[in-house]
């Protein structure tokens, strides 16, 4: 661990930035942006488990299904996190930060049936979407039009994401019923 004792700047700090949006607006949106990368976060790791325990008849193509959005999220949230830093902020960060600052739940340790965990997740994007299109609202109405576009790419991801969960929890399936008992 590093000697350093000085402190650039204190993580709930949002100071002055070179974009020329007020402080006082900055702040706001930061805050909503560190909001929107913590539950990045919580769905990434919801995600990357669901990944790494389904099993099934269709094993493969839900695995790597579950790896692309996984990977959008991640982007996402790197957009994110480099958009609060340029506003002026500190991105949230850290497991324990990010699960305490986010308005989503993850499902938990346990393993539950591929219906089930594609349920949780589709959710979870539900609750997300929600509150990105809050937060785009809000940076609009502040006059950061920039933070709404880069929000609204992100939100079409999500929302593309989450609707293929949506194909994949219906009752329609070439799997014959006697393979899935």
């Amino acid at each position: 661990m590093s000697t350093q004792k000085t402190v650039r700047q204190s993580a709930d700090a949002v100071e002055e930035n070179e974009l020329r949006l007020d402080q006082e607006k900055a702040e706001q949106i930061v805050d909503a942006l560190n909001t929107e990368l913590a539950n990045s976060y919580v769905l990434y790791h919801q995600l990357k488990k669901h990944h790494w325990v389904v099993e099934g008849a269709e094993f493969l193509p839900l695995h790597e299904f579950l790896a692309e959005a996984y990977e959008h999220v991640e982007e996402g949230a790197d957009v994110i996190a480099e958009r609060a830093q340029a506003l002026g902020g500190v991105p949230v960060s850290g497991p324990t930060n990010q699960e305490r600052r986010a308005t989503v739940e993850f499902e938990g340790e346990d393993v539950y049936d591929v219906r089930t965990m594609f349920q949780n997740d589709l959710e979870m994007y539900g609750d997300i979407i929600e509150s990105m299109r809050d937060s785009i609202e809000l940076a609009e109405n502040l006059g950061d039009y920039a933070t709404a576009e880069i929000l609204r790419e992100i939100l079409v991801t999500l929302e593309e994401d989450g609707h293929h969960f949506e194909h994949y929890l219906e009752d329609d399936t070439l799997v014959l019923e006697e393979a899935t008992k």
